[in-house]
Protein backbone atom coordinates (compact mmCIF):
# COMPACT_ATOMS: atom_id res chain seq x y z
CA UNK A 1 0.00 0.00 0.00
CA UNK A 2 1.19 3.58 -1.10
CA UNK A 3 1.12 6.26 1.69
CA UNK A 4 -1.57 7.86 -0.22
CA UNK A 5 -3.68 4.83 0.36
CA UNK A 6 -3.30 4.62 4.04
CA UNK A 7 -4.12 8.14 4.78
CA UNK A 8 -7.09 9.14 6.40
CA UNK A 9 -10.12 10.44 4.84
CA UNK A 10 -9.76 14.18 5.52
CA UNK A 11 -13.89 14.69 6.83
CA UNK A 12 -15.59 18.54 6.27
CA UNK A 13 -16.29 20.51 8.81
CA UNK A 14 -20.07 22.48 9.02
CA UNK A 15 -19.31 25.91 8.97
CA UNK A 16 -21.83 28.41 10.01
CA UNK A 17 -21.70 31.43 7.54
CA UNK A 18 -22.76 34.34 9.48
CA UNK A 19 -23.09 38.19 7.81
CA UNK A 20 -24.06 41.27 9.87
CA UNK A 21 -25.55 44.39 9.59
CA UNK A 22 -26.45 47.47 11.32
CA UNK A 23 -27.29 50.73 10.03
CA UNK A 24 -24.78 52.73 12.15
CA UNK A 25 -21.62 50.04 11.87
CA UNK A 26 -20.10 52.93 10.26
CA UNK A 27 -20.11 55.29 13.07
CA UNK A 28 -20.61 53.01 16.28
CA UNK A 29 -18.32 50.28 15.09
CA UNK A 30 -20.11 47.79 17.17
CA UNK A 31 -18.28 45.03 15.45
CA UNK A 32 -15.13 45.72 15.75
CA UNK A 33 -14.68 42.81 18.46
CA UNK A 34 -15.56 40.39 15.34
CA UNK A 35 -13.14 38.39 13.50
CA UNK A 36 -14.68 38.83 9.65
CA UNK A 37 -13.70 37.06 6.64
CA UNK A 38 -11.52 34.22 8.68
CA UNK A 39 -12.87 30.75 9.88
CA UNK A 40 -13.00 29.75 13.51
CA UNK A 41 -12.94 26.53 14.96
CA UNK A 42 -15.42 26.21 17.86
CA UNK A 43 -15.53 23.30 19.41
CA UNK A 44 -19.02 20.65 19.27
CA UNK A 45 -19.48 20.72 23.05
CA UNK A 46 -18.77 24.57 23.07
CA UNK A 47 -22.19 26.76 22.96
CA UNK A 48 -20.92 29.75 20.60
CA UNK A 49 -22.38 33.06 22.69
CA UNK A 50 -23.52 36.70 21.15
CA UNK A 51 -23.35 39.79 23.39
CA UNK A 52 -21.62 42.31 24.66
CA UNK A 53 -20.23 40.64 27.68
CA UNK A 54 -16.76 39.55 26.93
CA UNK A 55 -16.15 37.24 29.84
CA UNK A 56 -18.83 35.13 28.58
CA UNK A 57 -19.36 35.77 24.84
CA UNK A 58 -16.90 34.42 22.31
CA UNK A 59 -18.78 36.91 19.68
CA UNK A 60 -19.12 40.43 21.00
CA UNK A 61 -20.84 43.15 20.40
CA UNK A 62 -19.52 46.30 21.07
CA UNK A 63 -23.32 48.00 21.98
CA UNK A 64 -24.95 48.98 25.60
CA UNK A 65 -28.33 48.25 23.86
CA UNK A 66 -27.46 44.57 23.38
CA UNK A 67 -27.70 42.11 26.27
CA UNK A 68 -24.70 40.49 27.87
CA UNK A 69 -25.88 37.30 26.47
CA UNK A 70 -28.30 38.07 23.25
CA UNK A 71 -28.34 34.74 21.91
CA UNK A 72 -26.15 31.62 21.69
CA UNK A 73 -25.97 28.76 19.36
CA UNK A 74 -25.67 25.17 20.16
CA UNK A 75 -24.27 22.12 17.63
CA UNK A 76 -25.66 19.23 17.77
CA UNK A 77 -26.73 16.17 16.34
CA UNK A 78 -30.19 14.95 15.51
CA UNK A 79 -31.60 11.26 16.98
CA UNK A 80 -30.63 8.93 14.52
CA UNK A 81 -29.54 10.59 11.90
CA UNK A 82 -26.27 11.53 10.48
CA UNK A 83 -27.20 15.47 10.03
CA UNK A 84 -25.82 17.97 12.24
CA UNK A 85 -27.71 21.06 13.20
CA UNK A 86 -27.88 24.20 15.39
CA UNK A 87 -30.37 25.47 17.67
CA UNK A 88 -30.71 29.04 18.35
CA UNK A 89 -31.68 30.69 21.83
CA UNK A 90 -32.76 33.54 23.02
CA UNK A 91 -30.89 34.80 26.04
CA UNK A 92 -32.10 38.72 26.34
CA UNK A 93 -34.75 39.06 29.15
CA UNK A 94 -35.22 42.69 27.32
CA UNK A 95 -35.18 42.07 23.81
CA UNK A 96 -37.09 39.69 21.57
CA UNK A 97 -34.94 37.16 18.56
CA UNK A 98 -36.67 37.10 15.02
CA UNK A 99 -35.52 34.19 13.31
CA UNK A 100 -37.10 34.54 10.17
CA UNK A 101 -40.69 35.13 10.60
CA UNK A 102 -40.42 33.37 14.10
CA UNK A 103 -40.68 35.91 17.58
CA UNK A 104 -38.14 34.05 20.25
CA UNK A 105 -38.58 35.16 23.77
CA UNK A 106 -36.29 35.13 26.58
CA UNK A 107 -34.80 31.22 26.54
CA UNK A 108 -37.45 30.00 23.56
CA UNK A 109 -34.99 28.47 21.21
CA UNK A 110 -35.70 26.19 17.77
CA UNK A 111 -33.60 24.80 15.10
CA UNK A 112 -32.10 27.09 13.26
CA UNK A 113 -32.80 26.68 9.68
CA UNK A 114 -30.36 26.62 6.42
CA UNK A 115 -30.38 29.39 5.20
CA UNK A 116 -32.33 32.08 7.97
CA UNK A 117 -32.00 35.81 8.92
CA UNK A 118 -31.36 36.50 12.44
CA UNK A 119 -32.97 39.87 13.51
CA UNK A 120 -33.20 41.81 17.17
CA UNK A 121 -33.00 45.39 17.60
CA UNK A 122 -31.58 47.47 14.03
CA UNK A 123 -29.21 44.07 13.94
CA UNK A 124 -30.30 41.67 11.26
CA UNK A 125 -27.74 38.77 10.57
CA UNK A 126 -27.68 36.22 7.72
CA UNK A 127 -27.25 32.76 9.08
CA UNK A 128 -26.25 30.37 6.08
CA UNK A 129 -24.91 26.58 7.52
CA UNK A 130 -22.66 24.63 4.83
CA UNK A 131 -22.71 20.45 5.95
CA UNK A 132 -19.77 18.70 7.19
CA UNK A 133 -19.00 15.60 9.07
CA UNK A 134 -16.79 16.14 11.63
CA UNK A 135 -18.40 15.49 15.30
CA UNK A 136 -15.17 17.23 17.00
CA UNK A 137 -16.29 20.66 16.13
CA UNK A 138 -17.70 22.94 13.25
CA UNK A 139 -16.38 26.41 12.43
CA UNK A 140 -17.91 30.12 12.12
CA UNK A 141 -17.03 32.33 9.38
CA UNK A 142 -18.61 35.55 9.81
CA UNK A 143 -18.42 38.53 6.84
CA UNK A 144 -19.84 41.81 7.34
CA UNK A 145 -22.39 42.94 4.39
CA UNK A 146 -22.43 47.26 2.99
CA UNK A 147 -26.62 46.91 2.70
CA UNK A 148 -29.44 45.99 4.89
CA UNK A 149 -29.80 41.98 4.70
CA UNK A 150 -33.57 42.08 4.25
CA UNK A 151 -33.53 44.66 1.61
CA UNK A 152 -30.46 43.28 -0.35
CA UNK A 153 -32.15 39.36 -0.46
CA UNK A 154 -35.35 38.58 -2.42
CA UNK A 155 -36.92 36.06 0.53
CA UNK A 156 -40.42 35.31 0.15
CA UNK A 157 -42.51 37.03 2.39
CA UNK A 158 -45.44 34.49 4.30
CA UNK A 159 -47.29 37.74 4.73
CA UNK A 160 -49.51 39.19 1.98
CA UNK A 161 -48.30 42.49 0.88
CA UNK A 162 -50.69 45.54 1.38
CA UNK A 163 -52.20 48.00 -1.13
CA UNK A 164 -49.72 50.16 -1.21
CA UNK A 165 -47.13 47.48 -1.93
CA UNK A 166 -44.71 48.04 0.66
CA UNK A 167 -44.66 45.07 2.97
CA UNK A 168 -42.21 44.91 6.47
CA UNK A 169 -41.07 41.82 8.23
CA UNK A 170 -42.28 43.62 11.51
CA UNK A 171 -45.65 45.18 10.94
CA UNK A 172 -45.30 46.93 13.97
CA UNK A 173 -42.65 49.07 12.66
CA UNK A 174 -44.53 50.05 9.96
CA UNK A 175 -45.11 54.08 9.89
CA UNK A 176 -47.45 54.40 7.45
CA UNK A 177 -51.19 55.62 7.89
CA UNK A 178 -53.83 53.02 7.82
CA UNK A 179 -57.00 54.20 6.44
CA UNK A 180 -60.17 53.85 8.80
CA UNK A 181 -63.61 53.73 7.46
CA UNK A 182 -65.16 56.16 9.70
CA UNK A 183 -68.11 53.34 10.80
CA UNK A 184 -65.39 51.48 12.33
CA UNK A 185 -63.67 51.56 15.73
CA UNK A 186 -59.65 50.41 15.99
Amino acid sequence: MTSFEEAETEETVTCLHMTFYHPCQDDKMMFRCLNFCQREQVRADDMAKFGRDSTVCHYNLMDTRVSRIQFSLQFYRKLNSSEFCFEIKNMSKRTKLMVDQTELGYLNKIDLPWKCIICFGDYQILAEIQEGESVDYFETHLHLAEMPILQERCLPSLQPTPENGVSSLFPSQCKSPIEIDENESC
